[in-house]
């Protein structure tokens, strides 16, 4: 089992920062992915960014340039660095994890992301 504890929404005006953090711990040998989703209510969970055991990155195209993923290997622990916030970035932000082999997701409890206007 993975466990994944996140932290660090709020609301924010647009245009600012946020810094997402999330602590992974339990089998995390295992682990090949992480990242984040997002959601708003009445839609579907969105891929944010993923960020793979080799350093290969994925961000959606809303995104790019403006976040960035980022780890600590000795923290068990992954960044979710946000800039030039819009509303349209505002979601509950979910941690995810995968485990390839088995092909298992683990999910943190989410954090809510408020960008005014």
């Amino acid at each position: 089992q993975v466990q994944l504890v996140e932290s660090g929404g709020g609301l924010v005006q647009a245009g600012g920062s946020l810094r997402l953090s999330c602590a992974a711990s339990g089998s995390i040998f295992s682990i090949n992915v992480m990242g984040w989703y997002r959601q708003v209510p009445g839609k579907q969970r969105e891929l944010v960014v993923g960020i793979a055991r080799g350093g290969t990155t994925n961000y959606a195209e809303s995104v790019k340039g403006r976040f960035t993923i980022s780890r600590d290997n000795a923290l068990n622990t992954i960044y979710l660095q946000m800039n030039s916030l819009k509303p349209e970035d505002t979601a509950v932000y979910y941690c995810y994890a995968v485990r390839i082999l088995g092909g298992s997701y683990y999910w943190g409890q989410g954090t809510q992301v408020t960008v005014s206007s």
